[in-house]
Order: C-alpha cells, then structure tokens, then sequence
C-alpha cells in the first residue's frame, strides 16, 4: 500500500514537474517577445516624437499589445507559481531521503527560474512603463511649444494685418487730403474768376455813366407803368363789383 502511494506520489510530482517546464517554456518565449516589444515600443514612439504628429492608432496598438502580453505573462507566472506550491506541499508530506533530496534539489530551481522570470519581467514592464512615460511628457512639452509657437505666429500674422491696415488708412488719408486741397485750389480759382467778372463790370459803369443812367430810367418807367397798370385794373375791378351787386 505504501508502495502504491509512493509510486503515485511520484506519478503527481512528475506530473506537476511537466507542468512547470511547460510553463516556463511559455514564459520564456513569452518574455523574449515582451522584450522585443518593448524595444520596438520604444524605438517606435521615439521616431514618432520627433516628428510633428504621432500617429495614435499605432501608438494604441503598441499600448494594447503591451497590455495583452503583460498579464498573460502574469497569469502564467500565477500557475508556475501555483504548480510550485503543488510541489512544495508534496515535500512536506513524504520521508527524508535520497528522492527528497533530488525533489528539493529540483523544486528549488524551479522556484529560482520562476525567480528570475519574474524579475525579468518586471524589470521590462518597469523600462516600458518608464518610456511610456517620458515620451508622453515629452510630447506634452512638445504640443506646449508648438502651442506656443502657434500663439506667436497668430500674433505675429495679427501684428502685419494690423500694420497693413493702418497704412491702408494712411494711403487713405494721403487720398483725401490731396482732394481737399485739389477742391480748395479750385474754389479759389472760381473766386478769383467771380471778383474779376465783378471788377470788369464795375469798371463798365464806371466808364460808361450815360449807359448806367439809362438803364435806370428804363426801369423806372417800367415800375411806373406797372403801379398805373395795377391801379387802373383795381378801377375795373371794383366798378364791375358794384355792377355786379345792384
């Protein structure tokens, strides 16, 4: 009976010993493409922050393969450490002897493997991380200065449309100046012309009298008539009114 326990307790060890080389097979390969991932991961984001857009689908692709690969490389190293509490309970339960011995021997390295895996691992999730990391402060500082420097431009292009449109208003004012003066000149020139128009005629009546004299007993005996013209009109007037009445 003892014999039958032991033969199937070296059956379950076997067993469990199976397990863990798998598993540390799959941790393996799993951590050489998690390293590779985060060289690329790296490499890719930092030949993107050099130039002026990142491309943000690769960037969440990169982050989500990231994501997908570190916790399936927790869960295994979860049921490694699993498989290994297995073996070690196992240890606990059976007689000090040779087999032990070699069964210690063999549970301690894989204990030390899982060790190193998980150092391993956590000390490429902490580069990836701290990458991640920087790059995004990085990028922030950079969008701060292109931010800046885009507020400048704008400033700058607001500055040159404001100057243009103050000598627009100068060139403007430069016009209207110039037409007021160019009517000024002109005013003064039909000034000129009036008074001289003025002066003639003056000098006219002056060496002419008897024409001026003339023409003034013309128009009097022209109003002279009118007021008799009128006077005898209202004569009529009234007599036809009175007429009219009786």
């Amino acid at each position: 009976m003892a014999d039958g326990n032991r033969w199937e307790g070296k059956r379950h060890v076997g067993d469990l010993r199976k397990q863990a080389r798998q598993l540390e097979n799959e941790i393996d390969l799993k951590l050489v493409s998690f390293s590779k991932l985060g060289t690329n991961y790296s490499g890719s984001r930092e030949y993107h922050g050099n130039s002026d857009t990142a491309p943000l689908l690769n960037k969440a692709n990169s982050e989500h393969m990231f994501e997908t690969m570190a916790m399936e490389i927790e869960q295994l190293l979860a049921r490694l450490t699993q498989v290994n509490d297995q073996m070690a309970e196992y240890t606990q339960n059976i007689s000090v002897n040779s087999h032990n011995s070699a069964l210690l021997h063999t549970l301690q390295r894989h204990r030390d493997i899982l060790q190193d895996y998980s150092h391993e691992f956590q000390k490429t999730k902490a580069n990836i991380t701290a990458c991640a990391e920087r790059e995004d402060l990085l990028g922030s500082v950079r969008r701060d200065i292109d931010a800046y420097k885009n507020a400048t431009q704008r400033r700058t292009d607001l500055y040159l449309k404001e100057n243009e449109h103050i000598r627009n208003s100068d060139r403007l004012l430069d016009e209207q100046i110039s037409i007021a003066m160019a009517t000024k000149e002109n005013l003064q020139g039909q000034r000129g012309t009036f008074n001289s128009i003025t002066q003639k005629l003056s000098n006219m009546g002056n060496r002419f009298p008897v024409i001026n004299s003339l023409i003034q007993k013309v128009n009097l005996r022209k109003r002279r008539d009118a007021i008799i013209l009128g006077f005898v009109i209202g004569i009529c007037v009234v007599l036809l009114l009175i007429y009219a009445f009786h």
